[in-house]
């Protein structure tokens, strides 16, 4: 990805479509351009909903960065997981349509559908999965590292997903929860969820410069680019992230324009210019608790902000003492706010393309304070203290990681014994690859440089159009190990705080042996009055069979020397060529290391 150096004076756009008038938001364009300075954004959009009105939309900064192309109002921007509320609302409908109950077990409507244990699997309800209450920890890099558009394939892997805790025990955000109930929506209407959030929400919404794919985004006039900060201050062009596989969980572009609608519906009871949107029983479940977050006490710097709690798609809060009911979304270069106060009738939606932003909250909450007129906190302020707090954080946690390191260790094995392919049904594979010297990890849209950290440990970094990227770690390192036939054979990354390192097993890469040499190979040979026989079928695949047991398959991985590809340290080395045929193979298990000739 191409780094480019910002500019220290970033100029304020501002494209607004009426008037904006209203005597609480006097002056506020400054301090939204201060916000946009603060934090090296490259654009944002805001609109303000009140009763049954838009009262201010605008936008600021830039769509497109390097082009200095404004954003408006009518910008598109990805909301990610602020597409979650659209979700759970089509099970909000289909319930009103007598076709499904919140209780229902989601294997009703998903039968091939199963979790790791039999009480998940007879425990689990449709709403367990809507307030993220079901025991499943995130599990979110078995689809960001392994993405699949494919729904189906996805839902296979839950049931490799290892719970941390029993069922409704504890609150756990959970991605893949959220896809399960797209795909409920999608076998009981017969219409993909994409189509689902078009026809039930888009079309009578008027969201018509809204898509749910990055391919309508390409396509689509007035799309943000996304960005990133590096470095705390350069901005950075980001690629965009396909999650059709997981789209129901986050995959909504939209503008700030069209989610003032989607705001006004959930402030005016599911209605929207008098038509019903979402049933409004559904409304006042979906924004009411039904799970607790955190029952910590306030902060003792702003007492008025208190509760943690979740509903339907809908985190919910006390905000200075007012009822705040809001979804943030974070996906490559963008991020979302989306959130209303249903007591005092007014919400806020705030896009930003910049990944990991803090704008949207810092946007929310200063226009926030000023239509409840309750008082303002130094925001900007705030979050510079914040940032130098999570900076010192940071080079504590790397300077332990620096002082854990054990100097002077060597791998178990070379370099080279450690690539591979390894997998995990949970999350997918990936392969381990050595290039002038250096191990590489490369999943399906990132490649990491592995550097060695000690012993048979190693530290991942990424890569750039430049080189490794050195200055910052990924924060997981790859944990290998070996069997007890002294092979590697699996790698263990924790990739969940809750659980243990997950494993990815090795599995072998066998290379190309002609039907000639597999030809020398075959015969039967004598181990201690036991015969060992070798032989082809089809030509080009080696067995090996000794009487009283299974056939094995002999998997070729070197120069004469083969695995057993069902038995995890097993192997096979021939030797002693003689006339095109070879006399001996030594046997190589956990238990010792054995010689057989050729009879």
């Amino acid at each position: 990805m191409k780094k480019i150096t910002v500019i220290l004076f970033i100029f304020l756009f501002v494209i607004s479509g009426f008037s904006q008038n209203d005597p609480r938001l006097k002056g506020i364009e400054e301090e939204l351009n201060q916000i946009l300075e603060m934090t090296h954004a490259s654009g944002f959009s805001v609109a303000i909903v009140e009763g049954d009105k838009v009262v201010y939309t605008k936008g600021f900064g830039y769509r497109d960065y390097e082009n200095k192309i404004p954003a408006d109002a009518n910008t598109l921007f990805a909301i990610g997981s602020s597409s979650k509320a659209f979700t759970s609302g089509i099970l909000g409908q289909l319930r009103q349509e007598d076709k499904l109950d919140f209780n229902d077990s989601p294997i009703k409507h998903i039968p091939e559908l199963r979790f790791y244990n039999d009480e998940m699997n007879s425990g689990i309800t449709i709403k367990d999965m809507m307030c993220h209450r079901t025991g499943l920890p995130r599990h979110d890099l078995s689809w960001y590292l392994f993405p699949t558009a494919d729904k189906d394939s996805l839902i296979g892997r839950i049931v490799y997903q290892e719970p941390f805790t029993g069922l409704r025990q504890n609150w756990y955000y959970n991605n893949f929860m959220f896809l399960a109930q797209g795909v409920i929506a999608e076998r009981i209407t017969g219409k993909s969820w994409e189509d689902n959030i078009r026809e039930r929400f888009f079309r009578p919404l008027g969201m018509d410069r809204s898509n749910v794919s990055i391919d309508e985004m390409k396509t689509s006039s007035n799309a943000a680019f996304g960005y990133v900060v590096k470095q705390d201050s350069l901005i950075e062009k980001t690629d965009y992230y396909h999650i059709s596989g997981m789209a129901p969980a986050g995959s909504i572009n939209s503008s700030a324009n069209d989610m003032s609608r989607w705001l006004l519906s959930w402030i005016n009871g599911g209605k929207y210019k008098e038509q019903e949107i979402l049933p409004e029983v559904y409304v006042q479940e979906a924004m009411s608790s039904q799970m607790v977050v955190n029952g910590a006490l306030p902060d003792k710097n702003f007492p008025d902000m208190h509760l943690a709690n979740y509903g339907y798609g809908w985190f919910i809060s006390s905000y200075r003492g007012h009822y705040r009911v809001e979804h943030g979304g974070n996906i490559d270069g963008f991020s979302a706010n989306v959130a209303f106060f249903p007591v005092d009738s007014f919400g806020i939606v705030v896009l930003a393309n910049q990944g990991g932003s803090a704008v949207p909250g810092l946007v929310r909450n200063l226009l926030a304070d000023r239509m409840l007129q309750a008082g303002e906190t130094d925001w900007v302020e705030n979050h510079r203290e914040q940032l130098e707090k999570n900076r010192n954080a940071q080079k504590e946690m790397a300077d332990q990681s620096i002082s854990g390191k054990i100097s002077n260790t060597k791998t178990s094995h070379p370099q080279h014994e450690f690539t591979g392919l390894y997998s995990n049904p949970a999350y997918g594979d990936f392969k381990i690859y050595l290039e002038n010297d250096s191990l590489f990890a490369a999943f399906k849209l990132d490649t990491l440089y592995l550097r060695h950290f000690h012993y048979d440990i190693f530290q991942p970094f990424n890569l750039t159009e430049t080189g490794v990227d050195t200055t910052e770690s990924i924060g997981i390192k790859f944990n290998f190990a070996t069997n007890d036939g002294g092979d590697v054979s699996n790698v263990k990354l924790k990739m969940e705080p809750t659980l243990e390192p997950i494993e990815f097993k090795k599995t072998l890469i066998s290379i190309d042996v002609d039907e000639t040499t597999l030809e020398r190979y075959t015969g039967t040979y004598d181990l201690a009055g036991f015969e060992v026989k070798i032989y082809t079928k089809d030509k080009n695949t080696l067995f090996l069979f000794v009487q009283g047991q299974p056939e094995y398959e002999l998997v070729p991985t070197g120069t004469n020397n083969f695995s057993f590809k069902s038995l995890d340290g097993f192997k096979v080395a021939f030797s002693a060529l003689v006339k095109d045929k070879y006399n001996e193979i030594t046997l190589f298990q956990p238990q010792g290391n054995f010689t057989a000739k050729r009879k």
